[in-house]
């Protein structure tokens, strides 16, 4: 038998399951799991996402069985519905929707109604009995196929329609009359032929194979390919399509659709979350064209619009029972959409719940609680890059705000920026380095790359299901949705907010996307929290986690900072960030510019007891932590006197002439200093100045050890060796220097030395190195430059052309290249340990707190990462998740899986 094509379900039967996700996209695993456990799913068939990859790969050509296969699919669920695609008198409409393995919400293209025309649609009618509701489906059809699969720009036929409604003095769509919409179907079908030069297509079989093809075409689409980049999808996923049975909520006030969450996606809260609307097709829930209703009483305030629980109290006690059903099943939170028809209730989607980082933790907390899922499952919950939401600041309860407007709060947190009103704006100046909210009568999937962009968005229009509220609580962005009390003006650059308030571009808001509040200007903020559920979690994630992590922190502010979010020692301290306060630049450079050794040693002395203290701070925060102190790495340049002021300053206090000053600059300056005298090369022509750090370092670990009782075990890291005999000599002078010290102190302080792996000579010969090291820190972000040849200060001027482009597949200097500088890091931790078995192995660059390197530092077996302190929490979960997935790679060695752990329970890594 060849290659399955099209998995079919109905009836309490599917081909598929919930495991097939890679072959059935998310949509169609789901379905035919949800038919398979008894739920109201319409029938349908999925065409496996195998076929968009074929289709791709031979220039936007089917495999030959497809259509076969389609046919014979189709056939099975006419049978099961009793109805005919195509046929005059009892036709079978279906809906194509796209379903890619992870979601991707509004995406990619949806049509509904397919298989209308000017036959059919009298078929609908003698159904029904209802004109208005066959001409309502007809013209959403015309107008979402023309669009979708024909390319005709979606205004040119919204115009049509809102003339019609001035024409009639109505102002909802539900104020048409049947009349109004069949003529609006001729207007449109009339409209397209004068536009695009063709027919609107009759035939459902050409219908159905284009709006195929559409959906495949719509992975390719720039909204797809943006929102992939932004959430690392593979673009060779594909997507699967799902062609299923119609079911329709817009045919009577018997008749709802509606999307809910099975917990608030928002915080996490355990009651059943969402908004229907009473005689309407889905896209009208998140279009925002109309106020959704909730589905339930649980959070009822004065004004709400009736619920569903009171207004379809049967439809929602069996939704009810299917939420918990869902939640039971799938161990998880689900986003769920349904539709009734004529009293009777629908399921047409489950998926995991795209939730916030506040949400996410309370769930997985609770799910534990509930015996829902074990801790480790609770740990997989929480993707890494979330936590960056709680470990920002939100408004300060004790700041003064004006309220100008209030929406509903979609995306909690707190965003100040300068108004822009167009994803473009948003996009170009976040660029240039402006922070600026986006503000939208609705976004659309269009506006990704300008949500991605802004601190924060406000719509006018939709609810808390809308694409806007959806996309921004999984981007982590604070976002206020339906603020009815704001006008968005486009054409003059403004909104106008019910207090009066005129709002132009570039003026400054601040959003709470946690109470819908939108305010004049920005209001102070104050930093997060990590109580609570946080705490819980992080708990549970050190317990399982195997590798350990510290901060690149370079005051005791920022040390303390790191303690707070769970750094457990410093693996990075950049002694030259010390020197560049005004006080401390001066005797630097007069060290660099003296023209013997005692004027340096000079220069030295004054800075010596700066080192010192500044030592102390870190030791003290750090009490019982290893610190990793690297020894000065500058650039020379960043050092030098630049203006005639400052060398003019500079000759005063040295007592040497302006142009002997300024010949010195000059014989200093190097054409590329990144690669010049820097790092142990100036240890090594001028060691007095390594000499005087460790002098600084040890004296400083002396006397808390002397006078406070400190454990103290200082890492001396010498950076940017490229052969071995550069660390041979400044370990020598190190040692003898610390062992002075202690002599002087009378008291015994344990110490390493050990160096940076920044270099690619340096990974290659770890070997050698490593005789005279006691530590590894890899320095991936000079590693980085030196393996590719590139500048990071400016490779930012076509990096992101390489990656649009598909050269790299990620920013080299955000996640670490695996292959070509991974394979190094690799290389030298296999050298390094093959000298000496138990050297302590770390990395230090930017890349400790991003989670994709995070678990290829786990895999290669790094004792711990380093990375920014509010990165660490980040760190510890990745690295938890780095555990966690290879104990689950793992040949299993006997016994059942744990609670929570079945093949159902999928990490929600995109969540």
């Amino acid at each position: 038998m060849g290659t399955q094509y099209v998995y079919f379900f109905g009836a309490g039967k599917a081909d598929g399951n919930a495991k097939m996700k890679e072959l059935l996209g998310g949509k169609g695993a789901n379905l035919a799991e949800m038919t398979a456990i008894g739920l109201p799913v319409p029938a349908g068939f999925t065409i496996t996402t195998e076929v968009c990859t074929e289709y791709y790969k031979n220039n936007q050509q089917y495999p030959a069985a497809l259509t076969a296969e389609v046919e014979a699919n189709l056939a099975r669920v006419e049978g099961l519905m009793g109805k005919k695609f195509g046929d005059a008198k009892n036709p079978l409409l279906v809906s194509v929707r796209s379903g890619a393995r992870a979601s991707m919400p509004g995406m990619m293209d949806t049509i509904l109604n397919l298989g209308l025309n000017d036959t059919t649609v009298q078929g609908i009618i003698a159904q029904s009995g209802d004109e208005r509701f066959a001409y309502d489906a007809y013209r959403r059809f015309v107008q979402m196929y023309s669009d979708v699969v024909m390319g005709m720009h979606k205004d040119e036929l919204e115009h049509l329609l809102e003339r019609k409604k001035e024409a009639r003095g109505v102002h909802l769509d539900t104020d048409l009359k049947a009349s109004d919409w069949k003529e609006l179907v001729g207007e449109f079908k009339a409209k397209i032929k004068a536009t695009l030069g063709v027919d609107f297509p009759e035939d459902p079989k050409e219908q159905l194979w284009g709006a195929i093809g559409a959906v495949f075409g719509s992975w390719m689409n720039q909204r797809a390919i943006t929102y992939r980049k932004l959430n690392n999808i593979p673009a060779d996923w594909g997507t699967a399509v799902n062609v299923q049975s119609m079911v329709f909520g817009n045919m009577g006030d018997d008749c709802a659709t509606g999307v809910a969450f099975t917990r608030d996606p928002s915080t996490g809260e355990n009651y059943f979350y969402g908004e229907y609307l009473v005689n309407a097709q889905g896209e009208d829930v998140v279009a925002g064209i109309r106020t959704p209703q909730p589905i339930n009483r649980a959070k009822y305030k004065p004004g709400d619009l009736p619920s569903m629980e009171e207004v379809l109290p049967e439809c929602y006690q069996q939704l009810a029972q299917i939420r918990d059903i869902l939640e039971r099943h799938y161990k998880d939170m689900q986003d769920i959409e349904f539709t009734i028809e004529k009293g009777i209730l629908y399921m047409l989607q489950c998926r995991s719940g795209k939730r916030t980082a506040k949400a996410a933790l309370k769930i997985a907390v609770d799910m534990v609680a509930e015996g829902l899922i074990d801790e480790k499952t609770a740990v997989l919950r929480v993707a890494p890059n979330q936590l960056d939401q709680l470990l920002h600041p939100s408004l300060d309860p004790k700041a003064e705000k004006k309220v100008i407007a209030k929406g509903l709060p979609a995306s909690p947190g707190a965003a100040s920026g300068e108004v822009v009103f167009t994803a473009d704006e948003a996009e170009s100046a976040a660029k240039l380095g402006h922070k600026v909210i986006l503000v939208r009568v609705e976004t659309s999937p269009e506006d990704i790359h300008g949500m991605h962009a802004a601190q924060g968005i406000l719509t006018a229009r939709g609810g808390m299901t809308s694409h806007a509220a959806v996309v921004a609580r999984g981007m982590g962005k604070c976002c206020v949705a339906g603020c009815g009390d704001i006008k968005v003006d486009y054409q003059s650059g403004q909104f106008v907010a019910k207090d009066g308030s005129v709002i132009k571009k570039g003026d400054v808001i601040t959003l709470d996307g946690s109470t819908g509040e939108v305010m004049k200007g920005a209001v102070p903020m104050v930093a997060a929290g990590v109580g609570g559920d946080f705490a819980t979690v992080m708990a549970w994630v050190d317990k399982f986690r195997r590798m350990k992590v510290r901060a690149n922190a370079d005051t005791p502010h920022d040390a303390k900072t790191a303690r707070e979010f769970g750094a457990e020692g410093i693996g990075l301290c950049r002694t030259e960030h010390m020197f560049f306060e005004a006080d401390r630049i001066a005797a630097v450079r007069e060290m660099i510019l003296s023209a013997d050794l005692e004027g340096r040693k000079k220069a030295l002395a004054k800075i010596l007891p700066m080192q010192k203290g500044d030592f102390k701070g870190l030791f003290r925060e750090m009490k019982g932590l290893p610190v990793t102190i690297r020894l000065l790495d500058p650039p020379l340049h960043e050092f030098l006197p630049q203006g005639d002021r400052d060398i003019e300053a500079l000759s005063a206090t040295m007592g040497v002439s302006v142009q002997t000053l300024k010949h010195k600059v000059e014989f200093l300056h190097e054409f590329n200093p990144m690669l010049g005298h820097r790092g142990c090369r100036l240890g090594v022509t001028f060691p007095e100045i390594y000499d005087m750090q460790v002098q600084a370092i040890m004296e400083a670990a002396c006397e808390l050890v002397k006078d406070e009782g400190f454990q103290i075990v200082p890492e001396i890291m010498i950076p940017l060796v490229a052969v071995t005999k550069e660390l041979s000599i400044m370990r020598a002078n190190a040692v003898a220097v610390c062992e002075d010290v202690q002599k002087r102190y009378g008291v015994k302080v344990e110490y390493l030395i050990g160096t940076m792996i920044e270099l690619p000579r340096a990974a290659i010969t770890a070997d050698s190195i490593a005789t005279e090291a006691d530590f590894f820190s890899f320095g991936t972000n000079d590693l980085t430059q030196t393996t590719f040849g590139l500048s990071r200060d400016d490779a930012g001027k076509f990096l992101p052309f390489y990656v649009e482009n598909g050269i790299l597949e990620d920013d080299p200097f955000v996640t670490l290249d695996q292959s070509g500088v991974g394979a190094l890091v690799r290389m030298g931790c296999e050298k390094g340990r093959a000298t000496r078995p138990n050297i302590k192995l770390g990395i230090c660059g930017e890349h400790g707190g991003d989670p994709a390197s995070v678990i290829f530092c786990d895999s290669v077996g790094l004792d711990y990462v380093s990375c920014s302190p509010f990165r660490v929490p980040i760190a510890r979960l990745a690295a938890a998740h780095a555990t966690l997935n290879a104990q689950a790679a793992a040949p299993a060695k006997g016994g059942a899986a744990g609670k929570g752990s079945d093949a159902l329970q999928q990490p929600v890594a995109s969540a």
